[in-house]
């Protein structure tokens, strides 16, 4: 009994009681990681294609072709008052949603299927997966391919519908290189050029020579965009040249031009290296692919490009101003009533919800000083706004805003650490005041600041509200960053992470196609904040390491 006392007294319940709590929040986070990645990541494995003879209500029979997505355990009696005609007395049955694909030609990718009502399954190896630019996947067989509407006869369709395919492929790229980088660089700087003649008008400088230079300019421009216009007609005239011919579940024939078709596969006939294989394909497609069908298919490359550039702006735009903060409330002001109450005040915007941001971002950012900018410096580009609409420049900002307190109270604290000996040290070797701020206590605060840099990126990372209100879309025809000067576009509105979540998840007309698609991404986005955060984690811990010594 007092061995019991002694160890109710010593505070080890409490450590265990804390530890069992740490325990169980890790488990959390890594089961939420867990299933999150199953359902992400297993979106890009080639499943299983069955094919099932199905007996319908009617008690006619069908022929269904599909991967089995999930099944579920559903109460007969439920089936029953919903007008299914169920045999036998059980009082719970399965059903499995599988994927059809054809929505063109059926209209849904999904179906429900009852496993009594399933007559005969089999795994065909000649069933083909399409991957199509419009109307999702086509699951069927292949019947053969058409060269300007002439069948080719072979013994090897399938040899012979790759080589036609890496050909489209091919050609494809070379379309979107014409058209986003050359002829997307010619209008973008045509419409320079009219802004800039706008702008000499509206100077009451457009005099005969400066006209003739643009006249000059614009004629060479236009002789480059035929040019590109007449190589880009001939690709589009070459790559519509095949076409693949597929035979449905329903037994009819479809012709589908080679120039939609981004991929096809037999997953039926893969072994596990194969679709090893095919799995990372799709994985590195789904990172540098641009999103098709609503954001519904395709891959996410212009919202992790916008994540990322996003949120290094927003930390070249919050760490001066935070440490700048900072230095002023702990090295310079008078530690007075004034002081406290800044404090206080800092404290509490941390708190503010982010909604409150967004809305101060588009009256004052984008609507006041936006405007401004666009009455002063953009007046030839009026009434379309350059500055006084969302963008890059004023999302980054406004998140700077949000995350300005933890930046300040983390570098505070970082400063508040280094002992008085420290300063008043430098000060007595001779060191001014900025001196020893700049050489000295800086550099050893740096541990406190990085960490005010890792609590920004993590909640900047995952805000979504704001960014609605002050640049986010939900396509964005451009990237914010490419070849054509000034390179850095900040007035460009963006795609991001977290906003894309939120439109696929509940915006999008096919929520089944997009569930799995929610998931990748939401796993992306945690690597992501995790990445960055390990990589400012290090930093912190190689420099604190660094100044131990000092601040003991």
């Amino acid at each position: 009994m007092d061995a019991f006392r002694k160890w109710l007294s010593g505070g080890m319940p409490w450590v265990w009681l804390q530890a069992a709590a740490v325990a169980a929040c890790i488990l959390l986070v890594a089961g939420l990681l867990t299933l999150i990645a199953w359902r992400g990541l297993g979106h890009f494995w080639p499943s299983t294609l069955h094919e099932w003879v199905v007996r319908g209500d009617d008690g006619g029979q069908q022929v269904l072709v599909g991967q089995v997505r999930r099944s579920e355990s559903v109460s007969a009696e439920r089936l029953r008052e919903a007008g299914h005609d169920l045999p036998g007395d059980a009082e719970t049955v399965t059903r499995h949603l599988l994927k059809v694909g054809n929505r063109d030609i059926t209209g849904q990718d999904f179906t429900w299927v009852l496993a009594p009502n399933i007559l005969a399954d089999s795994e065909p190896r000649s069933l083909v997966v399409l991957e199509r630019e419009a109307w999702g996947e086509f699951y069927g067989r292949l019947v053969g391919v058409e060269e300007s509407g002439v069948p080719i006869s072979t013994d090897n369709a399938w040899g012979l519908f790759n080589e036609r395919l890496a050909r489209a492929n091919e050609l494809r790229q070379r379309i979107d290189t014409v058209e986003r980088d050359e002829i997307g660089s010619i209008n973008y700087r045509m419409e320079r050029l009219r802004l800039r003649q706008r702008e000499l008008a509206l100077e009451d400088r457009l005099d005969t020579d400066a006209l003739a230079g643009i006249v000059t300019q614009r004629t060479q421009l236009q002789a480059d965009f035929d040019e590109a216009a007449a190589r880009l007609e001939a690709l589009y005239a070459d790559i519509a040249r095949d076409t693949v011919i597929m035979r449905a579940a329903n037994g009819e024939e479809y012709r589908y031009p080679l120039s939609g078709v981004l991929d096809a596969w037999r997953p039926n006939t893969m072994g596990s290296r194969e679709k090893v294989r095919h799995w990372l394909g799709a994985a590195w497609s789904f990172l540098v692919d641009d999103p098709r069908e609503a954001n519904t298919e395709g891959g996410i490359f212009p919202a992790l490009y916008g994540t990322i550039l996003m949120v290094l702006l927003m930390t070249v735009f919050v760490t001066p101003l935070g440490v700048i903060g900072a230095v002023y409330l702990r090295e310079y002001a008078h530690q007075g009533w004034f002081t406290g109450f800044l404090r206080i005040a800092v404290n509490n915007l941390a708190g503010v919800p982010s909604i409150v941001y967004g809305v101060f971002g588009l009256g004052f950012f984008i609507y006041t000083v936006g405007g401004g900018i666009d009455r002063l410096f953009f007046p030839e580009a009026l009434p379309a706004p350059t500055f006084g609409t969302g963008g890059l420049f004023w999302a980054s900002l406004t998140l700077a805003l949000l995350t300005l307190p933890v930046v300040i109270v983390s570098t505070e604290e970082g400063l508040a650490r280094i002992p008085r000996a420290v300063r008043e040290g430098s000060l007595a070797l001779g060191a001014t005041r900025w001196e020893t701020l700049w050489r000295t206590i800086l550099p050893m605060a740096t541990p406190g600041i990085l960490t005010g840099m890792v609590l920004a990126v993590a909640r900047a990372a995952g805000e979504v509200a704001p960014l609605m209100l002050v640049g986010v879309v939900k396509l964005a025809p451009s990237l914010p960053l490419d070849g054509d000067f000034p390179y850095l576009h900040l007035d460009r509105k963006f795609m991001h992470l977290g906003f894309h979540i939120y439109d696929v998840g509940f915006q999008s007309p096919n929520v089944e196609a997009a569930r799995p698609l929610v998931y990748a991404t939401a796993l992306l986005l945690v690597l992501i904040t995790l990445l960055l955060n390990l990589v400012a984690i290090g930093l912190r811990n190689r420099l604190r390491e660094r100044y131990r010594g000092l601040e003991t």
